[in-house]
């Protein structure tokens, strides 16, 4: 556990002084350029061939402004990246486009490849620079998170969690569902996880259970993840500074796409000429060249910037000072044992213990064992001898369990036990509790 003495959530004054140190040049004004004539041309499209409801729709978005939180515009670039790669194979090409086989046909196919590799190239950066992100975030909660059993409960926890998402994600792909929706249900999940560090660090929803077991994780950590994306928190100042740029690029693929969607379905009698085509290889390689380097860019500001230090070791000292911890001696021929009932199976036994150590270096034997209602005994953790131990496991039988500490093989030396042990009780999300309460009910 890191060390967080001294330290207060940071604030939007803190970041936009941080954030002299990185300014970013801004887009060249081809982006706005290129944009407005793409536009023109979506505008000479329609006036010839009226859009159908779903166009509609996608014209609107286009002329609306991009949404503000930067992770939503992030992706919005992905969907539409993707829509774009759809629309770019050649399956999904104008059927005319797939059929002949003249010169000038084969060189806008080339053309064609190349774009896609462009964007597909773009789409991979995107989607690591998401992944690397999410990660470091959640590695820096940890990082400030006691190092024991409650750590890898908040672990298991969001493993499940992404776990239930990614079967989510799987289950609309299987049933047809299509890129737009997938967007819809991964920009949903990503709502979902902000709202978990909300309730993290308000301790309430699934980790309302969790809460009381809490005890030693920094306030100032759950200050922090419970307020840094208000919506006048410290991302504002991210947003006001860097926004500007991203949004503008939001736009520019969202006229690609809305483009090249228009043109193959109206590609019969529409023909694209020579000016559209370089206008759009133009726009895509501007486009895909910009966004690359905003991720590059951003992706220093964030690897450097407050929220991820990297926070040094707590100290021995400073764990005894939690008051969790209790001290016993165990006198030598003798051993030490602290009973737990177990009510729900999933339940979670979890232990941290360490000798205090004299001019000598000490072990204890430890086990732990289960008995059930008729008084059998099982053993769950064979005996071992241990200067210091941490662990857990899940239950999967209610009952009586035992943590048993041994000094009976010593005759002269009584051990100091310094010891920390929880059961904490099954954490279910909502639609968990929901599935359970159906059960009861059916």
């Amino acid at each position: 556990m890191a060390s967080t003495g001294g330290l207060v959530p940071i604030t939007r004054a803190f970041l936009a002084s941080y954030y002299e140190k990185y300014p970013f040049d801004p887009l060249p004004d081809d982006v706005s350029r290129l944009s407005s004539q793409i536009r023109s041309f979506i505008q000479d499209l329609i006036q010839g061939f009226p859009p159908t409801q779903g166009e509609s729709l996608l014209i609107q978005e286009a002329d609306s402004q991009p949404p503000h939180k930067m992770d939503e515009n992030m992706w919005k670039n992905r969907e539409n990246i993707e829509e774009i790669l759809f629309l770019l194979e050649r399956p999904h090409w104008p059927s005319v486009l797939q059929q002949s086989s003249t010169a000038e046909v084969a060189e806008f196919a080339t053309t064609l490849g190349q774009l896609k590799d462009k964007f597909q190239a773009t789409l991979t950066i995107l989607e690591s620079f998401q992944s690397r992100n999410s990660e470091r975030v959640f590695n820096t909660v940890m990082t400030y998170m006691p190092q024991d059993f409650r750590g890898t409960l908040i672990r298991q926890q969001k493993e499940r969690s992404e776990r239930n998402k990614q079967a989510e994600v799987d289950a609309l792909i299987n049933s047809g569902g299509s890129i737009r929706d997938r967007y819809s249900l991964l920009w949903k999940q990503q709502m979902d996880r902000r709202r978990q560090l909300v309730q993290l660090g308000s301790a309430t929803g699934v980790y309302k259970t969790l809460v009381k077991y809490l005890v030693g994780v920094p306030q100032v950590l759950l200050d922090f993840i419970r307020q840094i994306n208000d919506d006048d928190g410290p991302m504002e100042e991210q947003r006001q500074r860097y926004g500007p740029p991203l949004y503008s690029l939001t736009r520019m693929v969202l006229f690609i796409r809305l483009f090249l969607s228009l043109a193959w379905r109206r590609f019969e009698a529409f023909k694209l000429n020579r000016l559209q085509i370089s206008v759009l290889e133009e726009a895509v390689d501007v486009y895909t060249t910009e966004l690359q380097r905003f991720i590059n860019f951003i992706s220093e500001v964030f690897a450097n910037s407050p929220f991820f230090i990297s926070a040094e070791d707590a100290s021995m000292l400073e764990m005894r000072k939690n008051d969790e911890y209790k001290e016993i001696t165990v006198p030598a021929g003798k051993s030490y044992e602290v009973s737990l009932t177990v009510e729900s199976i999933n339940s979670y036994i979890a232990w941290d213990f360490s000798l205090v150590q004299g001019k000598m270096s000490m072990d204890i034997g430890f086990s732990v064992e289960y008995t059930n209602n008729g008084g059998e005994k099982t053993l769950i953790l064979p005996y071992r001898r241990y200067e210091s131990d941490q662990g857990n496991f899940s239950t999967c039988m209610a009952g009586n369990y035992k943590l048993i500490w041994d000094n009976s093989y010593s005759a002269f030396f009584k051990k100091a036990l310094r010891y920390k042990v929880d059961c904490i009780p099954p954490v279910l999300e909502e639609s968990e509790k929901g599935s359970e309460r159906n059960e009861v009910e059916e």
